[in-house]
């Protein structure tokens, strides 16, 4: 780590100067990271999917001075892809390449060359130890509304984060920490990599996801705490080859990203015997509620869980009242987890005077403080002038044995104004059919009039980089379609 962060100053990357590393879940990702703190540069993570447009806009927004990126992953040629977009890059002045060659060669310039020996480490890096509130982390939305913001995050925000997490879910240094989530999402890098860093732990990668291969780690090297989003839990608790037996040391799997169906977190906690914290938080402010160890299953299992330690939350009207308990309103936070803005985009920081930051979030408080995400502001579907409880409906299709994955939408209506289009991807083998849904809706006593009008079958659904549905791409879909059912 120290060897890389001298690579990096001897580049003349100076304090404040942005690094962006656009790798998979490998040793380099926390060794860079570290060696940006050492002399106080500006981490920018970027997801190993995005590609050429992606990069251009991202690396040029943030103005990095450094990039580093994989020779090859998942069959992807990224070093033809940086030579491709170097001329587009106005800022860039180093570009290298893991497990590349030449003089492009991560290795060759942060590895071989003996950096320590060529310069006083010590007198750099206290020269160069950065204050605890200088800007640390930049890390784009994902962009569950289509326009992803660069969000800013200083050291105070991020160690906030992970101490009180680590009191509040219990870990210790004897855990064992796993991580398939992309340590360039916040879950990866917060709670899969700074929290080992902070504990002094074990920190087990995985950089292509496979429920199999997941539970092969976790026996083989005794993981004991992982955090992910729903899919995660979904395929693991859904794959007849994860044994109960494979993943005996996994106490807590915290799920994150709302809305969590709760039939997936039971069925992972009854067929796996995993302890399922539920979770919701934002790139802009992390795990800001959590269900905590112990909590009785209606907490677990049906809710988001209640504000950690050191964040506050609550359910406003839309005057911005206090919403009475029980009563879906807009969903604020605020807290020492907050991020300190959003790169040249002041007018976007959403939060007042008081400090309370709107989240853009949907949700209901209970008589003890437990959240319940109903749904984002935007995903609001309202059938002549009522509104239709989205992830009620949801969590109820998620029950049916035919449905691997759902999401309901509005869709335009000229009678009503909107109606409820449901995006249903099948189990394998299997075909729902509008009328075995909505029967299915009705012996759950679910009310007619929330009841999805059309049912659209899907292979898979647009997600974000960290798992989330992105529901402005199945509006857009929805929006071509006329009144009725399918």
């Amino acid at each position: 780590m120290e060897r890389i962060a001298l690579g990096l100053a001897a580049l003349g990357v100076q304090p404040g100067e942005v690094v962006s590393f656009q790798l998979p879940n490998w040793w380099q990702y926390p060794a860079l990271y570290l060696a940006c703190v050492r002399i106080g540069a500006v981490a920018n993570p970027l997801m190993p999917i995005f590609r050429q447009r992606e990069l251009r806009y991202m690396l040029n927004f943030a103005e990095s001075r450094v990039v580093i990126v994989p020779a090859r992953y998942r069959d992807f040629d990224y070093a033809a892809m940086l030579a491709e977009i170097r001329p587009d890059l106005t800022t860039v002045r180093h570009g290298f390449v893991v497990g590349g060659e030449g003089a492009q060669s991560f290795e060759r310039h942060f590895l071989e060359r003996a950096w320590e020996q060529e310069a006083d480490a010590r007198a750099l890096f206290a020269a160069r130890r950065p204050d605890p509130n200088a800007l640390t982390e930049l890390l784009y939305t994902s962009g569950t509304s289509g326009e992803p913001k660069a969000v800013m995050h200083v050291s105070n925000t991020l160690l906030a984060m992970a101490l009180r997490y680590i009191d509040w879910v219990r870990l210790t240094p004897r855990d064992v920490v796993f991580m398939a989530s992309p340590l360039a999402h916040q879950t990866g890098f917060v709670y899969g990599m700074t929290i080992p860093v902070v504990l002094g732990t074990t920190l087990v990668l995985q950089d292509v996801w496979s429920a199999p291969d997941a539970a092969r780690l976790i026996q083989a090297e005794g993981a004991t705490f992982t955090m992910a989003s729903t899919p995660f839990l979904s395929d693991l608790a859904g794959n007849e080859a994860v044994t109960r037996e494979a993943v005996k040391t996994l106490r807590t799997f915290v799920c994150a990203g709302a809305p969590i169906p709760s039939v997936i977190v039971q069925k992972a906690t009854e067929r796996l015997g995993i302890e399922v914290l539920s979770c919701w938080g934002m790139t802009e402010n992390g795990a800001v509620t959590i269900a905590r160890p112990g909590d009785p299953p209606e907490k677990i299992f049906g809710t988001d869980g209640r504000a950690i330690g050191g964040m506050e939350v609550r359910v406003v009207d839309a005057d911005g009242a206090p919403a009475p308990t029980g009563t879906v309103g807009r969903l604020q936070a605020r807290g020492t987890f907050t991020f300190v803005g959003y790169l040249k985009k002041p007018e976007l920081n959403a939060w007042d005077e008081e400090g309370w930051f709107e989240t853009g979030d949907l949700a209901r408080m209970d008589a003890d403080g437990y959240i319940r995400i109903t749904g984002r502001t935007k995903d609001v579907i309202i059938r002549g002038g009522e509104n239709v409880p989205v992830v009620e409906i949801e969590n109820v299709l998620y029950r049916h044995p035919k449905v691997q994955d759902v999401a309901v939408v509005a869709m335009p209506d000229p009678r009503l104004g909107e109606r409820a289009c449901a995006f249903v991807v099948p189990r394998a083998g299997e075909r729902p059919t509008f009328e075995e849904l909505t029967a299915f809706l009705a012996q759950e006593g679910m009310a007619k009039n929330y009841w999805p009008e059309r049912v659209e079958l899907v292979e898979a659904m647009p997600r974000t980089p960290s798992g989330k549905i992105q529901k402005f791409k199945l509006r857009e879909a929805a929006a071509r379609f006329g009144p009725g059912a399918q």
